[in-house]
């Protein structure tokens, strides 16, 4: 076998350029290799991004892979204000209230943190955690339950901040919730630890979302979670509807065309018969929606 020449003075210690190679020997191999460390490297996000996209064409990077690594490159980009909860959308506890009062509140919104307010939500108090509420419950103590005993600090953060120095902010502190506060100082909305997540990896479904297959879950009469991906005809079988013109394929495309924008989480929108709000959006696209119909009977109850 012919070894490669390189160099007049090759010499080869290993002696692998004796081994065959597929289609040619180990010279044509090595000049390949050297052709692809000449190649200029990419200069630019974008270029970095195409890249790494001809490397998914070819097989070389999974399709949830290449969704996370560009979430990571984003969110340098991006700043509280495009992905928080709005202030009028915060689920919250009057700091005033009895833990009766409590209750309904935190067991209907099934999260695990709300902020405690005093009249309005114009000034954050402190945070409640709902796993806390357990030891009044455990230890008897529910008729002289005082929020003042467990109530939390609550983390303030200005809504310019960028969304990878706040999950580093979140690692350190080990908080999970932090109150957005606008330049004057008023509070703008809230922002949780999933929610930066949620830029990185996508959707982050819990018990409460719609079961793997399903698009559409009945919540109570007229009012329904429905998928951002329903596909269009799914949807019209559904709700009797006869949207479509060929423009669009899902429920997201529809709200699109109808509004003409990416709207934001917590964001009301009303589509003829339909009242919509948005539950999960982030900033390249809508994950979920609740629907409530505000004409006709209960469509859907049966399915």
């Amino acid at each position: 076998m012919r070894r490669a020449a390189c160099h007049p003075n090759f010499h080869d210690p290993t002696g692998l350029s004796k081994v065959p190679t597929k289609g040619g020997s180990w010279s044509g191999w090595l000049k390949c290799l050297r052709r692809s460390l000449r190649r200029p490297q990419p200069e630019d996000r974008e270029q970095l991004t195409e890249v790494l996209r001809q490397a998914h064409r070819g097989n070389l990077l999974a399709a949830d892979a290449l969704e996370m690594i560009e979430g990571v490159m984003q969110v340098s980009e991006i700043r509280v204000r495009e992905v928080m909860i709005p202030r009028a959308q915060m689920k919250v506890v009057s700091r005033s209230a009895t833990l009766q009062e409590m209750l309904p509140v935190i067991i209907e919104s099934a999260h695990s943190r709300f902020p405690v307010v005093e009249d309005n939500r114009d000034t954050v108090d402190g945070i409640l955690l709902a796993k806390d509420l357990l030891r009044c419950f455990v230890e008897g103590n529910a008729e002289a339950f005082d929020i003042e005993d467990i109530m939390r600090p609550a983390a303030m953060i200005p809504e310019s901040k960028r969304l990878n120095v706040l999950l580093r902010d979140f690692r350190h502190s080990r908080n999970h919730m932090a109150i957005v506060v606008d330049e004057y100082g008023g509070v703008a909305g809230l922002i949780t630890i999933e929610d930066v997540l949620e830029q990185i990896v996508g959707d982050i479904t819990d018990e409460h979302d719609i079961e793997e297959g399903r698009f559409i879950l009945r919540l109570a009469p007229n009012r329904y979670s429905v998928k951002a991906l329903t596909p269009i005809e799914e949807f019209n079988e559904y709700f009797g509807t006869d949207y479509g013109d060929g423009e669009y394929e899902t429920v997201s495309g529809l709200v699109l065309r109808h509004i003409g924008y990416l709207p934001k989480r917590g964001e009301k929108i009303e589509l003829d018969d339909f009242s919509l709000e948005i539950i999960r959006a982030d900033n390249r696209r809508i994950h979920l929606m609740q629907l409530a119909r505000t004409d006709a009977p209960d469509a859907g109850a049966t399915g």
